[in-house]
C-alpha cells in the first residue's frame, strides 16, 4: 500500500493505492454520509459498501448533465443531506466527477472522498480536485476544484473491467509519462504486457507512480494557471474528437497525443523517431492512433474548448519524450495545420 498527498488551496487530499473498498469506512469522518455510485458498480458491489442511503446513477457519460444532477440534489434534500454531511463517489470518472462536483456544490459545499474503481479514476480522473459536468456535449463545461479529501484506488477491481475500460487508463499513463519522463516511458514499453495482464505488482507500481506525475504538477498549480497545463496534452484535440464522435475518452486523447506530437514534430520539436515510439507503444495498448473524421469539424469543436483564450489557445508540445513545452497558439495557425494533414 502507499500513500500519495497532494497539496491543495482547499486543503490536502490523500490518494492511498491498494487499499481495498471494504477498508472505506476507516477514513470517513464521522458525518452523516451519502453515496453516488452507478448501476454496474452498485449491482457488483453494494454488499461491500459502508451502510449508508445509495444514489446509482446511470452508467456512462450522458449522466454527466446539470438535468441529471438536479435529481441527485433533490434526493440529497429529501435524505435530509446537510452542510455537516459527507458524500462517498464509489465508480469510475463519471462517478467521480459528477459526485465532486455535487459535493462541491450542494449547500455550497460539503466534504466528499472516492473510492476509484476504474484504472481511468485511479490515474486521472478521481485525482487532482476538478470536478466538472457537460453541457450540449461538450466536456466539464461546468465545474470547481475543489479536492477530496481522500481517494482509494483499489486495484484489485480492476480484473472485472472489459478492455475497453483499460485502455483509457492506459491512455493517461501514457500521457503523464510523455509529461514527466522518459524513464517512465521506458517502464512502460518494458512492462506493456504485463499492465495488459493486470500482473502484480507492476500495476499497482505504475498507477502510483503515474498518481506522483500528476500529485506533482497539481501541488504546484492546482488551478492550472501555469504547470497544470501540462495534463491537457493529447486532450485539447481529444477532447474535440471525443465530443464529435462519442469514442471512449482514451481512445480520443490517444488520438489528440497523436496529433500532438505531429504537430511538435512539424515545428521542429521532436524527431521522427521519437514519434514512431510513441505510436508503436499507444498501438501496443490497443490505442488508435488516427480516425476518418474531417479535420474541420473537430477543429470546429475545438473553438468552443474552455481553455481557448479570444484567438488562441495554449496548446501543449513536447521537445522530447518526457520534455513538454506549452505555447500560445494561433487558432488559424492550429486549424491550417489541421487541414495540412490531409
Amino acid at each position: 500500500m502507499e500513500t500519495i498527498v497532494i497539496e491543495g488551496q482547499s486543503g490536502n487530499s490523500t490518494v492511498i493505492v491498494d487499499e481495498r473498498i471494504e477498508e472505506v469506512a476507516k477514513y470517513l469522518p464521522g458525518k452523516p454520509l451519502y453515496i453516488i455510485t452507478d448501476k454496474n458498480i452498485e449491482r457488483h458491489h453494494s454488499k461491500r459498501f459502508p451502510n449508508a442511503p445509495v444514489y446509482a446513477i446511470h452508467p456512462g457519460e450522458a449522466s454527466k448533465q446539470l438535468g441529471y444532477i438536479e435529481n441527485i440534489y433533490r434526493w440529497l434534500l429529501e435524505n435530509n443531506a446537510d452542510r455537516n454531511s459527507f458524500i462517498l463517489g464509489i465508480g469510475g470518472g463519471v462517478v467521480c466527477d459528477i459526485a465532486g462536483f455535487v459535493a462541491s456544490t450542494y449547500m455550497r459545499g460539503v466534504e466528499f472522498g472516492f473510492v476509484s474503481t476504474s484504472l481511468l479514476s485511479q490515474v486521472d480522473a478521481s485525482v487532482g480536485g476538478k470536478n466538472g459536468v457537460d453541457l450540449d456535449g461538450y466536456k466539464n463545461i461546468i465545474g470547481t476544484f475543489n479536492q477530496p479529501r481522500f481517494v482509494l484506488c483499489d486495484t484489485n477491481l480492476l480484473q472485472t473491467l472489459h478492455k475497453e475500460e483499460l485502455v483509457n487508463g492506459f491512455a493517461e499513463m501514457v500521457k503523464h509519462a510523455l509529461i514527466s519522463d522518459i524513464i517512465l516511458f521506458e517502464q512502460l514499453e518494458n512492462d506493456c504486457s504485463e499492465l495488459l495482464h493486470l500482473r502484480q505488482p507492476i500495476v499497482s507500481k505504475h498507477v502510483a507512480e503515474s498518481i506522483k506525475v500528476k500529485a506533482t504538477i497539481v501541488s504546484a498549480d492546482e488551478r492550472e494557471s501555469g504547470i497544470r497545463k501540462l495534463l491537457n496534452f493529447g486532450h485539447t484535440w481529444g477532447h474535440a474528437v471525443e465530443t464529435l464522435t462519442g469514442i471512449s475518452h482514451g481512445k480520443a486523447v490517444s488520438i489528440g497525443m497523436e496529433f500532438a506530437c505531429r504537430l511538435s514534430m512539424e515545428k521542429g520539436l521532436f524527431s521522427n523517431r521519437e514519434y514512431l515510439r510513441v505510436i508503436k507503444l499507444l498501438q501496443s495498448f490497443g490505442l488508435p492512433t488516427c480516425m476518418n473524421i474531417e479535420p474541420s469539424k473537430v477543429f470546429n469543436a475545438l473553438v468552443k474548448d474552455k481553455k481557448r483564450n479570444a484567438n488562441s489557445i495554449d496548446f501543449v508540445l513536447l521537445k522530447g519524450i518526457g520534455v513538454p513545452k506549452i505555447e500560445t497558439m494561433a487558432l488559424e495557425e492550429l486549424k491550417k495545420f489541421a487541414e495540412k494533414r490531409l
